[in-house]
C-alpha cells in the first residue's frame, strides 16, 4: 500500500496506459478520479474496478483539449476525493500524417490536448498542492528522437511536454512539489496493436525484441508517485525495452 490515502487524478484513463496506472494506483491505497471524453461506460468500468479494491474512484467526463474542461476537471477531483497528491496528465493523441499534410488545425488540436491540457491542468493541481506532492507527465519516446516519417506533431508536442515538466520541476521544487515525465516506447493498447507491419518495425528496434504492456509503465507511475521518489524530480524516465538505448 505504497500509496495509500494519496488523492490522484489520472487525464485519459478509461482505457489503455492510463486505465493501467489508475487501477495500480488504488490497489496501492490511493483514492482516484480518471477523466474521460467519449467512453462513460469504459470510464465507469474503471471506477468500478478501483472502488472494488476498497477505495475511492470517480470518473469526471473533460476534454482534455479544453482549457476550462481540464481547470473544471481539476477542481471538481480535488472536492469529490477531498484533496489532491499527484496529479498524472495522461490524454493525448497522436496525428500520424507527414508535416507537409498537416494542417494549423491539425496542428492546434495536437497542442491543446497533448501540451496545453498538461499545463493547464498543472497549474491548477500546483495551486493546492504541498510538499510532498507530485505532478507526472505522459511524454513519450517519440518525444526524445523521431525515427521515421509522420511523427512529426506529436513528437513536436511531446518534446515540448518534457520541457515543460522540466520547468514546472524548477518552479515548483521549492515548495516541494516533484514533477517528473514518464517516456513510454512500444507499449501495447487499442491504439498501438503489438502487430502489422509497423509493430514489427517497432518491435525490431527495441533491445528487448518485444512491446511492453500498459503494467509495465503503470509501476513506474507508482515508484515516482510515492515517498521512494522524493528526490526524484525534472527526470525523463524511459519504460521503452530499450528503443531510445
Amino acid at each position: 500500500m505504497r500509496l495509500e490515502g494519496r488523492k490522484t487524478l489520472i487525464t485519459g484513463a478509461s482505457r489503455g496506459i492510463g486505465a493501467a496506472i489508475a487501477t495500480r494506483f488504488a490497489a496501492e491505497g490511493a483514492d482516484v478520479a480518471i477523466t474521460y471524453f467519449r467512453s462513460p461506460e469504459a470510464a465507469e468500468e474503471v471506477a468500478a474496478e478501483m472502488r472494488a479494491q476498497g477505495v475511492t474512484a470517480e470518473a469526471i467526463r473533460a476534454d482534455a483539449g479544453d482549457a476550462a474542461a481540464m481547470r473544471a476537471a481539476v477542481a471538481e477531483a480535488r472536492e469529490r476525493l477531498g484533496g489532491l497528491n499527484v496529479l498524472i496528465n495522461n490524454a493525448g493523441i497522436f496525428d500520424g500524417q507527414p508535416l507537409p499534410e498537416t494542417s494549423e488545425a491539425d496542428f492546434d488540436r495536437t497542442i491543446d490536448v497533448n501540451l496545453r491540457g498538461p499545463y493547464v491542468a498543472a497549474l491548477a493541481a500546483a495551486e493546492g498542492m504541498a510538499a510532498g506532492d507530485t505532478i507526472i507527465n505522459m511524454a513519450s519516446a517519440f518525444g526524445l528522437r523521431a525515427p521515421a516519417p509522420g511523427l512529426g506533431l506529436y513528437a513536436m508536442s511531446k518534446h515540448a511536454l518534457i520541457g515543460l515538466t522540466r520547468g514546472l520541476a524548477r518552479d515548483l521544487g521549492p515548495r516541494g512539489i516533484t514533477v517528473n515525465a514518464i517516456a513510454p516506447g512500444p507499449i501495447e493498447t487499442e491504439m498501438n496493436r503489438a502487430e502489422g507491419r509497423s509493430a514489427k518495425l517497432m518491435t525490431m528496434m527495441t533491445a528487448l525484441g518485444k512491446y511492453g504492456k500498459p503494467e509495465d509503465v503503470a509501476g513506474l507511475a507508482v515508484y515516482l508517485a510515492s515517498a521512494d521518489a522524493a528526490y526524484v524530480t525534472g527526470t525523463v524516465m524511459s519504460v521503452d525495452g530499450g528503443f531510445s538505448a
